[in-house]
């Protein structure tokens, strides 16, 4: 018997799945991301520039383009509770802090190589940027100065803190997911999670899940607390390339190659619906309050798929 959510979901879906397109840059979105507050979205570009709309109700308006990068923005992302503040990783061995209220970049960071992937800790002190030489640099927010450097034997996908910010995790070429203490930095444990690359890790807003997509075309839900596999969502079948959970942490979104983004009721690992693409999707991101959703796919737009206001019944 399918769950009330899950009913009032597919319900939902089937009623508001219109994607809506928005011109966002002149070349191909690497990145989308809310921020805290979900009144605005920031895109980043192989165009070498960062984007930020306005959400109006069901629409973005484009408000900003920020530029200063000198090679492609590969990731960004916002402060955890500051909404005017977000961060964003390039080639161009910077990272820039940019503050939406002044429009400028209130920070530029030199790092030793071309960054790939960034994150910022949930109590908003660090930033924490890999690059293509697998080293991982922490970065004071307000100091602006490095605080740590690892180098790492192996190859470095994604990387991300725990909820609760004594933990911090990164994906790996080998199919595993390495696990450090925080601030110590000493390693706790090593999962072997899939048989090949280990692409990205995404936690839940609650605290109960982190999933992992990998090159195997496999999405992994994994328990916070007891480090164990719940289960696997197998309905792609192209590597994962992101992966993005709902504000309540009842959705999970996961896209790759393949031209739909699968979004999975997280307990139960059922299809809800699948958002149809025509290219393959880079990055999706879920609004922090509202089941809506962004994404980007092989071109210069960026999407949303708005699905009602609100989960329309609690169970």
């Amino acid at each position: 018997m399918a769950s009330q959510y899950y009913q009032d979901m597919q319900e939902n879906f089937k009623n508001n799945n219109k994607s809506r397109e928005f011109p966002a840059h002149s070349a191909k979105v690497h990145s989308v991301a809310w921020s805290c507050d979900g009144r605005r979205l920031a895109s980043g570009s192989f165009d070498k520039t960062a984007s930020v709309f306005v959400l109006e109700k069901d629409r973005l308006v484009k408000e900003n383009n920020y530029r200063g990068h000198g090679d492609s923005v590969d990731q960004l992302c916002w402060h955890p509770t500051n909404p005017d503040l977000f961060v964003t990783a390039s080639g161009d061995k910077t990272i820039r802090i940019w503050d939406v209220r002044t429009t400028k970049c209130i920070a530029t960071v030199s790092t030793k190589g071309e960054n790939i992937n960034i994150c910022w800790s949930p109590d908003g002190q660090t930033i924490a940027v890999g690059n293509k030489d697998d080293v991982v640099t922490f970065i004071d927010a307000k100091t602006h100065r490095s605080r740590a450097e690892e180098q790492f034997k192996f190859e470095v996908n994604e990387i991300s803190w725990n909820n609760d910010n004594d933990m911090f995790f990164l994906t790996n070429g080998s199919g595993c997911i390495n696990i450090l203490s925080y601030p110590e930095l000493k390693p706790i444990q090593s999962i072997n999670a899939h048989p090949s690359n280990c692409i990205c890790i995404k936690f839940d807003p609650t605290g109960k899940y982190f999933a992992t997509g990998s090159a195997d075309a496999l999405v992994s839900l994994w328990d916070v607390e007891e480090l164990v596999c719940v289960r696997c969502f197998s309905r792609l079948d192209w590597p994962v390339r992101t992966l993005s959970f709902s504000h309540d942490g009842k959705m999970l979104a996961s896209a790759s190659e393949d031209h739909f983004i699968d979004i999975a009721e997280v307990e139960t690992g059922e299809k809800l619906w699948e958002v149809q693409c025509e290219s393959p999707t880079f990055t999706v991101a879920w609004h922090p309050k509202r089941p809506l959703l962004a994404y980007a796919c092989d071109d210069k737009e960026v999407r949303l798929v708005v699905v009602g206001q609100t989960v329309l019944r609690p169970e």
